[in-house]
């Protein structure tokens, strides 16, 4: 298992086997095993080509640049004020969006498919209705599910992000 960090299922585990996707960010909040790190969220559109004639640029303007806050396990006991870099497997980033984007929408075509068939087989209806109620209930479902899921690896040392070391300013 490719894992970073630690949890309370497996215990400490090496960052040097998992791809990492590293962000810097400043720690604010220390409570216990975890921090809190905040970092500003910025988009590339400062070094695109178009981005003057880009809808994207224009968005990432009017939102302005917004500090965004994270829960990292603490392993290198960093302290409120360090600068620190964050990882995250990649595989578990993965996995975990996958998840959260995936299994609504196929919750969502599964339960209308059922609903389709449960109309023209069984009860011999050519209606919509129950596509639409079996469309909304395995979308339900599949909330359920993902609820679970969530709960599940919450405590999975691959789907936490990490504070990796602490980050040295060069300027």
């Amino acid at each position: 298992r490719g894992a970073v960090g630690h949890g309370a299922e497996h215990g400490p585990v090496s960052c040097a086997t998992a791809v990492m996707i590293e962000e810097t960010g400043q720690v604010v909040e220390v409570q216990g095993e975890f921090a809190w790190v905040e970092h500003e969220r910025t988009s590339t559109c400062g070094s695109c080509s178009v981005r003057k004639g880009c809808g994207t640029s224009a968005i990432a303007k009017m939102l302005g640049q917004r500090r965004v806050r994270l829960r990292v396990l603490n392993q290198i006991n960093a302290h409120v004020g360090d600068q620190v870099v964050v990882g995250i497997a990649e595989q578990g980033l993965l996995r975990g969006s996958l998840a959260v984007y995936a299994m609504p929408l196929l919750g969502l075509f599964a339960g209308a498919l059922a609903g389709r068939f449960l109309g023209t087989s069984v009860f011999a209806l050519q209606s919509d209705g129950l596509s639409i109620a079996g469309a909304v209930t395995g979308f339900v479902a599949a909330l359920f599910w993902l609820r679970g899921f969530s709960r599940r690896k919450e405590q999975d040392a691959s789907y936490q992000p990490v504070a990796l070391r602490r980050h040295i300013s060069t300027g």
